[in-house]
């Protein structure tokens, strides 16, 4: 039996009532963290820009838009909701995957979903059918994967796409299989694009992607069977003998679930995550000695020289630029005590106080190892003040998930600072409420009439 063969049996295999209740809890605060980013981005150029596109003559369909009155087919609402859910990057990450899981599966379920009428419970099974189909592929391929210059977000987010999508519509095993194997040469997203809209891009295509890959596996389109492990299939291609594991797409299938372990990164910021742990040190120094931009002569930024690859930017050009800019994170965490929404818009990145203290940040890599093959998010911050000290902290996991959970308050302050962007603080709880009651929802249009109701919409 090929690769996709024996995922494919193990996709068809998964049954909700098997899930333990901690993946379910863990589908539904992602459910929660994903739909507040989406809501949040629905402004953002790219968000608005894919709308134009995509809709231009093709209104009218079972499948909403987030955060706008518009309905579409599933197909396109797949690829906005998509772009849109990662505009801003503060949706979640996981480690496996070295990307972000949910912004790719949760509006393709919720795509397809619509328009079969699936229930709340259907759309979790699919969510973490698919979280587990990206995660084992990812372990075959990481991290070589991802310093070779691939999006795995995209590249391995489209089989949990193309995963959920298929649980949705019901496929067996044979067409599962096809799903995953049309799905493969529909794979891409190379991160010299971090920084611009294409980044959020790759999230909307290969959401997209995935449903369509089911979608035509469903009508009896082909594909390899041995589409993985072909001399000239997805392993050698994208990776190069030698540097991929055939194995292990295979080994542990939900033992443990790829939700729970290592499960979902929530992120506190609204910028990339691999500048977090500095965030955060950062933060920790300025309480604990009264920093100040003033009283600061030199700061370094110490993180993974694989996340320095794409956040080493001491001058950033734009607000997309600066959310991938760790100098430029590290001054805002200093000079405001927090990292919000507003550094991040319009011209922000040209502020004359931020370019002065810019001027005060070096990032170099760290020489310590990190005790396991995914965990590359520490962080140290050292900074010399103007009188000679010197201060330092380090944060090994900035990143909230089941092992060091978001207090629930938090969660939901993070959920209503970005609905606010889009709805009306009158509706926003019952969202909210609606998200938290996921499972018991009949029908998942439930939820998003609510946020297709234009007496909502701040727009």
């Amino acid at each position: 039996m090929t690769i996709a063969d024996q995922l494919a049996k193990n996709i068809v295999a998964m049954k909700y009532e098997d899930l333990p209740a901690e993946a379910v809890k863990w589908a539904k605060i992602s459910f929660i963290d994903t739909m507040g980013c989406a809501l949040a981005g629905i402004d953002e150029p790219c968000s608005k820009i894919s709308r134009k596109v995509l809709t231009t003559g093709q209104r009218g369909g079972e499948s909403l838009v987030w955060g706008t009155g518009i309905r579409t087919s599933a197909l396109e609402a797949a690829a906005i909701n998509g772009t849109t859910a990662h505009a801003l990057d503060y949706d979640d990450c996981n480690n496996a995957l070295a990307g972000h899981p949910s912004a790719v599966l949760l509006p393709a379920a919720m795509a397809i979903g619509e328009q079969l009428g699936a229930t709340g419970q259907d759309v979790i099974l699919a969510y973490v059918t698919g979280f587990e189909t990206q995660g084992k592929v990812a372990h075959a391929v990481h991290l070589h994967h991802y310093e070779k210059g691939w999006h795995p977000t995209a590249t391995l987010g489209i089989f949990g796409a193309a995963a959920a999508s298929a649980k949705l519509l019901k496929l067996d095993a044979s067409q599962t299989s096809m799903a995953l194997a049309i799905a493969a040469s529909l794979s891409s997203g190379i991160k010299a694009n971090f920084g611009t809209m294409t980044k959020p891009l790759h999230a909307g295509e290969c959401t997209r992607n995935g449903l369509y890959a089911a979608l035509l596996a469903k009508e009896g389109f082909t594909g390899s069977h041995e589409v993985f492990e072909h001399k000239h299939g997805f392993f050698e291609v994208y990776n190069g003998a030698g540097n991929y594991d055939a194995a292990k797409p295979l080994a542990n299938w939900a033992n443990p679930l790829e939700v729970l372990s290592p499960g979902v990164g929530l992120k506190q910021y609204p910028c990339c995550g691999s500048t977090h742990s500095a965030i955060d040190a950062m933060l920790i120094l300025r309480e604990r000695h009264q920093l100040t931009p003033d009283n600061v002569a030199h700061i370094e930024s110490i993180t993974h020289d694989r996340a320095l690859a794409h956040t080493d930017r001491p001058d950033p050009q734009s607000v997309l630029d600066a959310k991938f800019s760790v100098q430029y994170c590290v001054a805002r965490a200093l000079m405001h005590g927090e990292v919000v929404f507003d550094h991040f818009q319009g011209k922000t990145y040209e502020d004359v106080e931020v370019k002065k203290l810019l001027k005060k940040i070096v990032a170099r890599p760290h020489d310590y190892q990190p005790k396991g093959m995914y965990e590359h998010f520490q962080g140290e911050v050292v900074v010399t003040t103007t009188d000679g000290k010197r201060f330092s902290a380090r944060v090994d996991q900035p990143l909230r998930g089941p092992k060091n959970a978001t207090p629930p308050d938090r969660l939901e302050q993070k959920f209503n600072d970005c609905a606010l962007r889009a709805l009306t603080p009158s509706k926003i709880m019952n969202v909210y409420e609606a998200l938290n009651r996921f499972e018991s929802l009949a029908n998942v249009c439930e939820m998003t009439k609510l946020i297709a109701d234009s007496s909502l919409l701040k727009q």
